[in-house]
């Protein structure tokens, strides 16, 4: 399996790559970044650029995937309203158009997040929602939607997500409330596995399909 990975210098991004370097079943990752990455495994291709709306300089990257994995995100308190909807709605939509026209049957995996409704106040999660449902209008693609994610802290996780991060760990006992980050990695490539589509996946779902993993 080849695998196209985004976001891998954040947070649920690196926790995801090390999954998919694990993984018996990839036989490839490669990741499109802005900066390079510390691994050095064999099994690692980085790609760098700069952006994230108009891939054509990395078109080697998208040919011949069987998924994408798009781990890029950030918080909504840490851009403006109109950053954000570049970065949570552009991004990905850019990046699934482009993988439909060289990788036509690879999956795509879409970290959302809890709570994304389109009639919501809130912006951020009817901009989430607007995502989703295009994205899974687009090629199919899989919305998932973790609660708190054990990983470990990236530099530009705000330091109250970071603060946080060691106590979330009380939360492991309750399938909808936690999920390892390599589990939601693992839950991705088994979702590929079995050719799951078009799906919004919650919490404690995403800890049964990764449980299924055998790889």
């Amino acid at each position: 399996m080849k695998i196209l990975l985004f976001g891998a210098t954040g947070s649920a991004g690196g926790a995801v790559l090390e999954a998919c370097l694990n993984a018996s079943i990839v036989d490839e990752v490669r990741a499109i970044t802005r900066r390079p990455l510390m691994h050095t495994n064999s099994k690692l291709r980085t790609f760098l650029h700069k952006d994230f709306l108009n891939y054509a300089t990395v078109e080697e990257a998208f040919r011949s995937m069987d998924a994408c994995l798009f781990c890029l995100g950030i918080s909504s308190t840490q851009v403006s309203q109109e950053e954000y909807r570049t970065i949570s709605y552009a991004y990905p939509l850019a990046a699934a158009n482009f993988l439909k026209t060289k990788s036509p049957g690879a999956a795509f995996h879409y970290i959302s997040g809890q709570g994304p409704r389109a009639d919501s106040r809130m912006a951020w999660a009817r901009v989430k929602a607007q995502t989703e449902h295009d994205l899974i209008e687009l090629l199919g693609a899989d919305c998932w939607r973790p609660a708190f994610i054990d990983a470990k802290p990236s530099p530009s996780l705000p330091k109250v997500y970071a603060f946080f991060q060691p106590i979330g760990k009380i939360l492991k006992a309750f399938p909808s409330l936690y999920v390892h980050g390599h589990d939601l990695g693992r839950a991705m490539l088994q979702a590929t596995v079995e050719k799951l589509r078009g799906r919004i996946i919650e919490n404690a779902e995403i800890r049964k399909i990764a449980a299924r993993a055998k790889f």
